[in-house]
């Protein structure tokens, strides 16, 4: 058990070969969850460990949500981040299980998808590609067993119910952000602009739920918009030795120094003329 911003981490460490966790010794796995119903987290966790995620060499972190909330989603993945000693940290909600694939085919899968992309950041097992474009490999009580490739299928976001983070890539969710929807896309976002790429891959399992689009999602996504809209910006940046404006074209970038370069000398020209008139 660990405590962060008054929030505490329940942890299982791995132990190696069922003694202790040797000095140095990383989990090949950190497999991390928000919970608010323990039994659905309990069968979550048999699933995992009965596919081959044993805390010989895997851990888990969770953190309790189901007597009070503790934190959002944001701020407890962060938390559950920098908690994590894993390789890879998989994100996963609490009422998901595996059906046939496990832990042989999830190494098989990430070895696959770092021979095709060394850059990835990101893996899940839904997302979306582009405009109406998705791939999912999942099972839900709306489909079973969808499957939507090829893959690995590089895309822009993916679904939180299940998803994989590079611990090297040194990845984190939005501080400026809450809530429990739109986390998925805001990864895959800073995945992008750190330069990692983001991939749906081809392993199965059940998710029980369909999802919820309700008010809250709404305003999560308004938020979630604003945000990136603000973060994404045209920017004109002086540095102590250049003058750097990323998001402009030649066109723009011209017209904004013109710009510039105007109101600094109407500005000098209105200065010189209050001052002869003594004011």
């Amino acid at each position: 058990m660990q405590q962060s911003s008054g929030v505490t981490v329940e942890c299982e460490r791995a132990h190696r070969g069922g003694g202790t966790n040797p000095s140095g010794f990383v989990p090949a796995y950190t497999i991390a969850s928000l919970v608010t119903d323990k039994r659905q987290y309990r069968d979550m966790r048999d699933s995992m460990e009965k596919g081959g995620f044993t805390t010989q060499d895997c851990e888990y972190l969770f953190i309790d949500n189901s007597e009070g909330n503790q934190c959002n989603a944001y701020t407890g993945l962060n938390l559950l981040l920098g908690t994590a000693s894993g390789k890879r940290i998989v994100f996963c909600h609490q009422d998901v299980l595996l059906i046939d694939d496990g832990r042989r085919e999830l190494d098989a899968r990430l070895e696959e998808l770092t021979e095709f992309d060394p850059y990835w950041g990101v893996a899940g097992n839904a997302g979306g590609i582009s405009w109406k474009r998705y791939a999912f490999r999942i099972s839900d009580p709306n489909h079973d067993n969808r499957s939507s490739g090829p893959f690995p299928a590089r895309v822009q976001s993916v679904d939180e119910n299940f998803f994989i983070l590079r611990r090297e890539c040194r990845l984190g969710f939005s501080r400026d952000l809450d809530g429990y929807h739109m986390y998925g896309a805001d990864i895959c976002l800073v995945a992008d602009i750190l330069g990692w790429n983001s991939y749906v891959i081809d392993f199965h399992l059940r998710h029980l739920s369909a999802g919820k689009v309700d008010a809250e999602f709404y305003r999560s996504r308004e938020a979630f918009t604003r945000k990136w809209t603000r973060a994404l910006r045209k920017r004109a940046l002086q540095t102590t030795c250049t003058y750097v404006m990323p998001g402009y074209d030649k066109t723009g970038a011209f017209i904004h120094l013109q710009s510039n370069s105007i109101r600094r000398r109407l500005k000098r020209k209105i200065a010189r003329i209050m001052s002869l008139l003594g004011k």
